[in-house]
């Protein structure tokens, strides 16, 4: 057995390109605890310290979730969108929440909550888990009435929104400090649910002496398979670190065949959508078609490669967008995604264009930081600038080992097409497009 959050550290630290980081684990709960600090060294990770059950960022930021109206499992990501658009007003009331301790510790005010004295109920309907109601009466007599889940989104949501990512974001960095107080290391391996904060994250080397960041494409509980493997490999079976993870793309993948014969079973069916089939065989001509539908204005849905592993598409299932139209969010929202209009999008840009329209430059290849977006570019790319100034952006490079029969948009990793789509000089102004996940294309 591989204790969770050990599983979460190996799951960054063993795969990441580092011989030496601090490492820090924090999520919901997993056996018994909540959040899991230490240093990696070669193929060792030493664990420091833990906070244990009740006591959880994720259970805190899940317990606000719910109160916010935003009920389904994993709507954390919501709640953070929609924290951009409001004020932390209500900062000194959560901070009675949470309470950051010596040495990098915290707890929890439990009167605010119920999972420590009636549990984490989870049943499934559908494929899909549903929690039980984590916060109290308490939090409720605290803040005011929850909002339902119909009810419309107010400037007072917005606000607890903002001021439950600022208390977060208050402890989340008391722990990363003080581990590197006790570490003195300038690279920091994270895993954990909570490592998807994507606004949190891209604050760290603003906020921490930390220089550099490793984050894996599946940080939350499915990158803890991973992380277990690779906890054996190494430390149990004593085998010497070899492979880093540095794409995504490790889910299945259709060939043509697969491609013709999904669209032959359902032809009637687009044939009555006045779909048009065409197959573009050219890569040349199906990139630069691609690019001049982009430029028009239109939204493409770009199939190719392996399924991306994690919770970010990241080229390989992706619908790309110009983000130089200000409406394109709208249209992406409204009658693409069909979701909440506060939702934002994410810039996919390359990676010697980052400084150009960012204040920060680190890599983000997972679509793992959020960074403020220049003041002066902020027009040029309004599409996936948020409503604070920042886009959660996919930095994308051509890997340093690149077989030559990979170049080109058809390859294995999005980069190529990345690359291609901005040579055809249909968006050669623009080193950024909108990617979002594919699920269903409509014609």
């Amino acid at each position: 057995h591989v204790e969770h959050h050990r599983a979460h550290l190996a799951s960054s630290f063993l795969v990441s390109p580092f011989e030496s980081s601090a490492v820090v684990s924090v999520d919901g709960v997993g056996d018994f605890v909540s959040t899991m600090v230490g240093r990696g060294e070669g193929d060792r990770i030493e664990v420091f310290d833990r906070v244990t059950f009740p006591h959880s960022l994720g259970l805190f930021y899940l317990a606000l979730t719910q109160y916010l109206g935003f009920l389904n499992y994993g709507d954390e990501y919501k709640v953070m969108g929609l924290a951009a658009y409001g004020k932390p007003d209500y900062l000194d009331a959560l901070r009675r929440l949470v309470r950051v301790k010596p040495k990098g510790r915290f707890e929890l005010d439990l009167k605010y909550f119920l999972h420590h004295s009636e549990g984490v109920s989870m049943t499934w309907d559908s494929g899909a888990p549903v929690i039980g109601q984590v916060f109290s009466d308490d939090l409720v007599k605290l803040l005011g009435p929850p909002r339902k889940k119909e009810e419309p989104v107010t400037a007072r949501h917005e606000n607890i929104a903002a001021s439950l990512q600022a208390t977060y974001e208050e402890a989340f960095f008391h722990i990363l400090n003080e581990l590197y107080d006790r570490t003195h290391q300038k690279i920091l391996c994270l895993a954990g649910g909570c490592a998807m904060n994507s606004v949190a994250n891209g604050q760290i080397a603003t906020r921490t002496p930390f220089e550099r960041v490793y984050i894996p494409p599946a940080a939350g509980d499915a990158g803890g398979a991973i992380g277990a493997a690779y906890e054996v490999w190494h430390e149990e079976l004593g085998n010497p670190r070899s492979f880093i993870m540095d794409r995504a793309d490790w889910g299945p993948e259709y060939s043509e065949r697969d491609v013709v014969t999904a669209i032959e079973t359902r032809s009637k069916e687009l044939q009555n959508a006045r779909c048009v089939i065409e197959s573009v065989q050219d890569e040349e001509k199906r990139c630069r078609r691609s690019a001049e539908a982009v430029a028009a204005g239109k939204v493409v849905g770009w199939f190719q490669g392996r399924m991306e592993w994690g919770a970010r598409a990241l080229g390989n299932r992706s619908i790309i967008a110009d983000p130089r139209r200000p409406e394109m969010k709208e249209i992406l929202n409204a009658r693409i995604k069909r979701r909440e209009p506060f939702r934002p999008f994410a810039p996919s840009i390359l990676e010697e264009a980052v400084n150009d329209y960012f204040e920060q430059t680190d890599p983000s290849p997972f679509m793992t930081m959020t960074y403020r977006v220049r003041p002066e570019k902020r027009a040029m790319i309004p599409g996936p600038t948020h409503a604070d100034g920042t886009g959660r952006l996919q930095t994308v490079s051509r890997p340093r080992l690149l077989p030559a029969d990979q170049d080109g948009c058809a390859g294995h990793r999005p980069v190529r097409g990345h690359e291609k789509l901005n040579r055809c000089g249909c968006c050669s102004s623009i080193a950024s497009f909108i990617p979002t996940s594919l699920r269903l294309l409509r014609c």
